[in-house]
């Protein structure tokens, strides 16, 4: 409204436009004067000119995609002390928004006559330490090309991606190069157990004959439904609101997979991740091996 006086004053006046508007003149010559001399603003108001700058940056540096929580986390982790309803109210100002994750689309296409390790989690996705659980799953993205897929494999102590893979097929070589690249990432370890679901890249002969090879203890889900592998469901959901949903559409698997390296590098070393203490997963290991070298000290 103030915008709108400024434009007309010199030909209509002040006074004649406010008494057309639900506004008195000394409103508008007070919001003038503030606006002048910021230092005559209330305290809260200038806290808000102060926060704004890092609530964007907050929002910005971070794919866009943090709501109020995470924003207001992320604050408190700089060292900028604010309350999270002033951060939602602040944002809600602003005009943004975190991404809303969609629902579960089924990709993986269960062989219920492979033979199936045993279920060894149990729903339980837990771990004490890096590289004891390993999760695994797939998702897909359509592009104009038609459709890509993406192998994901997140260890569960940390809920870091360990390896990941895009492709254009829905064959084993997918899961595969997944496990290859957690491997070489990971320095090989022995004895982590692997747990995806039925699908049948998991079940193949290629993959478990690779896994024993590996020294891993296959697992797979029991039930047959999401939450045999909900932890990865999870990381699947996230990847699709994040990068996917929110920056499509997509014209082929180049572009999709140059995407998710982005997104893989900033979800493992700068994402704070509220299942973990809100911090990103590279910092959940740092903190933990820093313990493990206290105790040994």
């Amino acid at each position: 409204m103030a915008a709108f006086i400024d434009r007309e004053r010199e030909n209509h006046g002040v006074e004649s436009i406010c008494k057309v508007l639900p506004i008195a003149p000394s409103t508008y010559y007070r919001f003038k004067d503030l606006e002048a001399n910021p230092a005559k603003r209330c305290m809260r108001t200038r806290r808000d000119e102060t926060l704004k700058p890092e609530i964007v940056r907050v929002f910005d540096e971070n794919q866009q995609v943090y709501g109020a929580r995470k924003v207001w986390k992320q604050l408190n982790r700089e060292s900028i002390s604010v309350a999270r309803c002033t951060v939602e109210r602040l944002m809600s100002g602003l005009g943004l928004e975190g991404v809303k994750r969609g629902k579960r689309c089924i990709t993986t296409i269960p062989d219920e006559l492979a033979e199936k390790p045993l279920d060894l989690v149990s729903r339980q996705f837990t771990a004490q330490a890096p590289n004891q659980l390993w999760v695994a799953d797939i998702t897909y993205v359509a592009t104009w090309s038609g459709f890509v897929y993406v192998a994901f494999v997140v260890d569960v102590f940390s809920r870091y991606i360990v390896g990941w893979r895009v492709l254009k097929s829905l064959q084993t070589d997918i899961v595969l190069d997944a496990l290859e690249q957690a491997l070489w990432a990971r320095g090989k370890p022995n004895g982590v157990i692997h747990h995806s679901d039925r699908g049948s890249q998991y079940l193949s002969i290629r993959y478990t004959e690779r896994l024993a090879e590996a020294g891993f203890q296959a697992s797979v889900g029991s039930v047959g439904d999401s939450y045999d592998n909900a932890l990865a469901e999870t990381i699947n959901g996230l990847y699709k609101a994040e990068v996917i949903h929110k920056d499509g559409p997509w014209k082929g698997l180049d572009e999709v997979e140059r995407a998710t390296l982005t997104w893989v590098d900033w979800f493992n070393h700068r994402r704070i991740l509220s299942s973990i203490g809100d911090i990103p997963p590279s910092e959940y290991e740092d903190l933990y091996y820093q313990q493990g070298e206290s105790a040994v000290a």
